[in-house]
């Protein structure tokens, strides 16, 4: 024991605690499944267990910035902090948003079969691409390069939750077309009030997955502007979640959810954000020119 403690540097406690903030997200996802099965109105909506699981991909998230930072300055011991790093981005950032979209878009025994299989294998992919990104940023040299190749865990995290609480609200928030006469046979079914663009969800997973094995040039977030956008996409999807928190309560009863136009323009505004730094930090980076090292 004195030998694995005497390994670890200050920052390899916070990203253990990153990693343990992905477990709590999982046990509240399976705390939700129960409200997950009852209408709309009556559960769906109203469960404060999928907002929690959400706050803690957040606060995972922001202990994997500060982790970094906090390992270059004061930990001179850096042995374990790289596979650390892997295993608890890899619970919090792949796994648990994995398993809350499905607990929340499954819909196991109300929606058809073909569409809680796709949405299983879509989550399986999602997870799978994480596991190889994850794999392959412990073997890039990053040094002075401006850049990484491929979407980061984090960021597929926070588009994921963003679209996520998007679809989930919409009903209530009176934003968007009326689709509960809508037939989507191969979604939910028929005339019930529920997030009919459920189904968008789907693509989503399969682009997130393809862009963190890709071999697209993502920005590291070096620059002051950089910076300064990827921190109002954290603080309007951490307001937003936090907001949706006090709204949709169980003693509400789905009765009074008019605020959650509000909290849909936070997580619209999260999203496009997110969206922004996918299609447009690339071309900021590709024309960058970096030496490369001989081998």
């Amino acid at each position: 024991m004195k030998t694995t403690f005497r390994m670890m540097g200050i920052a390899d406690f916070i990203t253990i605690a990153n990693g343990l903030l992905g477990v709590m997200a999982v046990v509240f996802v399976l705390l939700a499944v129960e409200d997950m099965g009852k209408p709309y109105y009556e559960g769906g909506v109203l469960t404060d267990y999928i907002w929690a699981a959400m706050l803690c991909v957040m606060l995972s998230a922001l202990g994997d910035i500060i982790d970094g930072p906090i390992a270059r300055k004061y930990s001179k011991r850096q042995l374990l902090g790289g596979s650390l790093d892997i295993m608890s981005d890899c619970i919090s950032f792949c796994v648990a948003p994995a398993l809350m979209i499905f607990a929340m878009f499954g819909r196991m025994g109300e929606a058809s079969p073909l569409w809680t299989v796709s949405l299983a294998i879509g989550c399986f992919w999602l997870i799978a691409c994480g596991m190889l990104r994850l794999a392959r940023f412990q073997h890039e040299k990053g040094g002075y390069v401006p850049y990484f190749y491929g979407l980061s865990s984090p960021a597929s995290a926070l588009i994921l939750l963003s679209a996520a609480g998007i679809i989930w609200l919409q009903p209530s928030s009176n934003i968007g077309p009326d689709l509960t006469t809508w037939d989507c046979s191969m979604c939910w079914g028929k005339g019930q009030v529920k997030p009919y663009f459920d189904f968008l969800i789907l693509p989503l997973l399969l682009v997130c997955g393809g862009l963190m094995i890709s071999d697209r040039k993502m920005s590291k977030l070096k620059s002051s502007m950089q910076l300064r956008i990827s921190s109002i996409q954290f603080a309007a999807l951490l307001f937003a979640i936090i907001h949706a928190m006090t709204l949709t309560h169980p003693s509400d009863a789905g009765e009074n959810l008019s605020g959650t136009s509000f909290t849909m323009f936070l997580f619209i505004f999260s999203l496009f954000l997110s969206l922004l730094y996918v299609v447009g930090v690339p071309r900021l980076v590709s024309e960058v020119s970096i030496p490369e090292e001989n081998e």
